[in-house]
């Protein structure tokens, strides 16, 4: 075995003694050379999880080359090149300002030369952009490389619903997993402590020295940030985009000044649903996903706590704005990814004729979209029993 086997070894055997990993050291069979990584995405999340990534391929050399590529679409702040900033600065003032990130963290305006040669790519954008990006990327990726998506979101089609992780191993012919979990991206970011699920299968072509759950577990856990990795990778997708709607009837809820009783209904009925419309479209995903990971449960109450979506949600209630007004002045050009996942979720459910199986996700579609009085959603409920 050469060194770099050894040492990668080394690596993987140190955090598994320490319990950092729940996997087998013997599953992590060691390569000739480090993984080199990109994050594609930065926003306030995706510059968060670039930040911890390029903290670890610094303490792991022997398994990670140190450099971490970091898409930015490119934006002029105050006439300077907002990659720029980034990498003088090691700040991305715009997405996620005050908080230092590693110089070994560097933004890349091309999408192609981002990702060029890269054995893992971490999806992290809004997912209306996915088709766009994968576009631009098809036939320009490693054929090898791994991939994890943390997008938020579906992809419906006439054709039914499918996965963001789906879409991305459809498009550009590569594996890739997802992570979700209870991870507001400026407590992460600003290192107080919090779970996450990282979902993963081996694909069929795995081969020693391959990315597997234990690599996964090595890139992005950090003291701060615990990762639990699952195979459940319908779930844990299925849970990151959900839980979204949710939090957009409990900003409405909030808006409304109900209180937290209300807000506990919303949740209540949401994860039913959740889990409903799972057993209904993705027969392959685990119950306890939805109750034991923190991509189910866990994201789900601090989504509805202090969240985008519950923000947009309740300056809605209270302005009787449209989301897209609220976004603009909220979110500083960001989105809302409950508002967009609720059109979608509808759309799914009409053309199946399933909107009476989830009186939840519809009236939270009626509210957003046609004017449907908030006032009336309790209303709503006692009709739909």
């Amino acid at each position: 075995m050469s060194n770099s086997n050894t040492s990668a070894s080394t690596a993987i055997n140190r955090l598994s003694n320490m319990g950092l990993l729940n996997i087998e050291p013997s599953n992590t069979a060691a390569r000739s050379s480090p993984f080199k990584v990109t994050v594609v995405g930065s926003g306030n999340w995706g510059t968060t999880t670039a930040k911890m990534v390029a903290e670890n391929t610094a303490l792991y050399p022997e398994l990670f080359q140190r450099q971490v590529n970091m898409w930015v679409y490119e934006e002029k702040i105050n006439g300077v090149n907002l990659t720029e900033i980034i990498n003088t600065q090691h700040e991305n003032v715009k997405y996620l300002p005050e908080i230092k990130l590693p110089e070994n963290l560097v933004a890349v305006p091309d999408i192609a030369d981002a990702c060029k040669d890269s054995d893992i790519l971490i999806f992290n954008i809004p997912h209306q952009f996915l088709p766009r990006i994968c576009s631009q990327l098809k036939g320009k990726v490693n054929p090898k490389a791994r991939a994890l998506s943390c997008l938020k979101g579906l992809n419906v089609t006439p054709e039914g619903v499918f996965l963001l992780s789906d879409y991305i191993e459809k498009e550009l012919g590569i594996t890739c997993g997802a992570l979700s979990g209870a991870n507001l991206a400026p407590e992460v970011a600003r290192e107080k402590y919090s779970e996450t699920t990282i979902a993963y299968k081996l694909p069929k072509d795995y081969y020693e020295g391959d990315v597997n759950g234990a690599i996964w577990k090595t890139l992005f856990h950090r003291p701060y940030f615990h990762v639990r990795v699952s195979s459940d990778v319908q779930g844990v997708s299925l849970a990151g985009a959900l839980k979204n709607v949710i939090a957009l009837a409990a900003g409405f809820v909030e808006g409304k000044g109900w209180g937290d009783n209300a807000k506990a209904a919303i949740m209540r009925r949401g994860i039913i649903e959740m889990i409903k419309f799972s057993n209904m479209f993705f027969n392959e995903s685990e119950g306890t996903t939805f109750t034991q990971e923190s991509a189910g449960v866990a994201d789900l109450i601090t989504t509805c706590a202090g969240g985008r979506n519950v923000r947009v949600g309740a300056e809605m209630a209270r302005s009787g704005r449209t989301a897209a007004e609220v976004e603009k002045e909220l979110l500083n050009g960001q989105s809302a990814q409950g508002v967009v996942t609720t059109e979608e979720v509808h759309e799914l459910l009409t053309n199946k004729g399933l909107i009476n199986e989830f009186p939840l996700f519809e009236v939270t579609y009626q509210i957003a979209f046609n004017g449907y009085p908030i006032d009336d959603l309790p209303k709503f409920f006692e009709h739909m029993e």
